[in-house]
């Protein structure tokens, strides 16, 4: 009995006969990974409906705390998490944290999605 290989690249792989197709590198799906990973939450996806409906995608943290129905703490560590990601940019207006939705780091979920 033969045992026959399939021949893989890095970036393409190719079966059955089809056309051969790019591989995802290990680098970009791990970024990838990351940014789902940030809005796999109920809670900040809450968040960025927040932000996104607001004027010029921007919130304060203090309009956020009870419309999601968390603690301030919580609320506060689901915005850092998208902060992270680059999913959110923060900004501090005196006592206050204002929160911006990064429109193109979003683009790029999209994109990948799509």
């Amino acid at each position: 009995m033969s045992v026959t290989t399939l021949s893989t690249t890095p970036r393409q792989i190719s079966a059955c006969g089809a056309a051969p197709v790019d591989v995802l590198d290990r680098t970009e799906a791990e970024r990838r990974a990351g940014l789902l990973k940030a809005l796999a939450d109920p809670v900040r996806l809450q968040l960025l409906s927040i932000i996104s409906a607001s004027p010029g995608q921007e919130a304060c943290v203090c309009d956020m705390t009870d419309a999601v129905q968390v603690s301030q703490p919580t609320v506060s560590h689901h915005l850092k998490t998208l902060v992270d990601a680059g999913i959110l940019s923060r900004e501090r207006r005196g006592s206050w944290a204002w929160f911006r939705l990064e429109a193109e780091r979003l683009d790029d979920v999209r994109r990948f999605l799509a």
